[in-house]
């Protein structure tokens, strides 16, 4: 394949840098007017509540208009929630911006941005790494090179990503591979002077209404690039919508037409199972699908899905441990619905969609606000021995008549942090310490005489913490389990704890 060349008509705009602006919703529509049945939204709905653990939102995006959306309480329209890897398609764009802006080349070798960064003597296959082999994944390397790579330490990352080794010829392995997707944004960095957040700032997001997006850095100052955007789920949609249109945003062409066509088509072949949609070929840092459609994707359900020959766009946050549940029910129940030309209007099914909307949550614990048990262990202090968790004590304070119970607990190093858990429900607040600091709804009850389940949910990330606290006689057994991790992060763990 030549080397790509774009037609730089947009390059005014992009490189002066638009005005910040208000963020415009897309426009919305009822499902029957862009041709969708609510019906079949409503069935999606009830599907994904009874297969998929869990869905935290969607939104469904036909003709450019907003025919179908909805949160799941704590989750909510304007918390932003964690990309995972649906950030590389970001990347991805910034790497097509800086082509057509004649800042790189898709034939660009690696080693050529960081001559002081090398090993003493570079091998022949990372001399012949180039732009193109990190962005369809085939850099050369294999998973046991960059299984462990060092994200979150203080060493400089370009340099340990120079240093790894590089098996095969660069061009011809699909392997996987984030701490590529971070060379990407370090790259761009190194040609633009800015980060890739900030370079994308005036050319992507102010253009798309996407206010104050975050992206995780390096201790060096590089957005991580593979992983570590935060967005909203309508920024996710006005991202699809941007690509389903050819990069076209409101009279501007803010990414080249040819760009969206190459990052978007199989670059690579990922395997040969025509039932998988891990197996349809791998574009630029997108992910092609089954029935001949791409998407950006994120670990444990974050969702950006082009369907062209619809004309929509589907995207979700999700915190489900089976990801490939999540495109099933679209493709077996979405799909199928999909007319030609607009429907007439269904009342009923529309009433019944919008009661459905109003009432979607995470179900909390279910069980009463106090128990016999609850009154004997309420104000007890119950210290633990040295734990992975750092739990020194724990204390359950008295049920508020409101049927809020705070918990306090004290981990190693910190003051103690209270936790407060409403019962049936969940009560907002922000943990300071533990293992997920950060803005949390937290729900709880007695699920049996002698046991508390409290549920701590990270909204702004697909983490749901749940706790049980087991009291018999003046022991407490604490479990600690997340819904969704990579490896043994997921693997309960528990602590026996004893009464002052």
């Amino acid at each position: 394949m030549n080397t790509l060349r774009f037609i730089p008509l947009f390059l005014g705009a992009a490189v002066l840098g638009f005005a910040a602006v208000t963020p415009q919703p897309l426009p919305r529509a009822t499902p029957e007017s862009q041709g969708i049945p609510s019906a079949a939204i409503v069935a999606f709905i009830e599907a994904a509540e009874q297969k998929v653990q869990a869905l935290h939102s969607f939104m469904l995006v036909r003709h450019g208009q907003v025919v179908a959306e909805g949160w799941w309480t704590p989750y909510s329209a304007e918390a932003p929630h964690s990309m995972f890897s649906l950030s590389k398609s970001f990347t991805s764009t910034a790497v097509g911006l800086a082509i057509s802006e004649g800042k790189l080349s898709l034939d660009d070798p690696i080693v050529k941005f960081f001559p002081d960064k090398l090993p003493a003597e570079p091998s022949k296959n990372l001399q012949a790494m180039r732009i193109r082999d990190l962005l369809s994944m085939s850099s050369g390397q294999h998973d046991d090179a960059i299984k462990d790579f060092p994200f979150n330490s203080s060493e400089d990352l370009v340099k340990t990503f120079l240093a790894l080794p590089v098996a095969h010829k660069p061009g011809t392995h699909f392997v996987y591979n984030t701490p590529g997707s971070f060379m990407l944004s370090a790259i761009v960095q190194k040609v633009t002077g800015q980060t890739v957040l900030d370079y994308l700032k005036p050319r992507l997001f102010e253009p798309l209404g996407i206010v104050d997006p975050t992206w995780e850095a390096s201790a060096q100052g590089i957005s991580l690039g593979g992983y570590g955007l935060s967005l909203r789920t309508e920024d996710i949609a006005h991202f699809g919508q941007l690509y389903l249109q050819k990069g076209q945003w409101r009279g501007r062409q803010l990414v080249p037409p040819e760009w969206i066509d190459v990052a978007t088509m199989r670059q690579t072949s990922n395997g040969s199972d025509p039932t998988s949609d891990w197996d349809q070929g791998y574009g630029y840092q997108f992910w092609r699908c089954r029935h001949g459609f791409y998407r950006g994707d994120g670990a444990f359900g974050q969702f950006c899905i082009v369907l062209p020959k619809y004309d929509a766009v589907f995207v979700a946050t999700s915190g489900t441990r089976d990801m490939g549940s999540v495109m099933n029910l679209v493709w077996d129940i979405l799909l199928p619905a999909f007319q030609g030309s607009s429907l007439a209007p269904d009342a009923a099914a529309q009433k019944k969609l919008a009661d459905k909307r109003s009432h979607l949550t995470l179900p909390p614990p279910a069980g009463p606000a106090t128990t016999p048990t609850a009154a004997r262990v309420a104000g007890k202090r119950y210290v633990f021995p040295a734990n992975p968790q750092k739990i020194e004590w724990l204390t359950l304070e008295s049920t508020a008549a409101d049927g809020l119970q705070t918990v306090l607990v004290k981990f190693a190093g910190e003051s103690p942090e209270r936790l407060v858990a409403k019962t049936g429900g969940w009560h907002y607040g922000t943990l300071k310490t533990g293992g997920m600091p950060g803005p949390v709804a937290i729900a709880g009850a007695w699920t049996a005489d002698d046991v508390y389940t409290l549920e701590a949910a990270s909204y702004e990330t697909p983490f749901i913490a749940t706790h049980t606290l087991k009291f018999a006689g003046a022991e407490l057994t604490l479990t600690s389990e997340l819904n969704v991790g990579f490896d043994a992060a997921i693997k309960p763990r528990t602590v026996v704890g004893r009464a002052e």
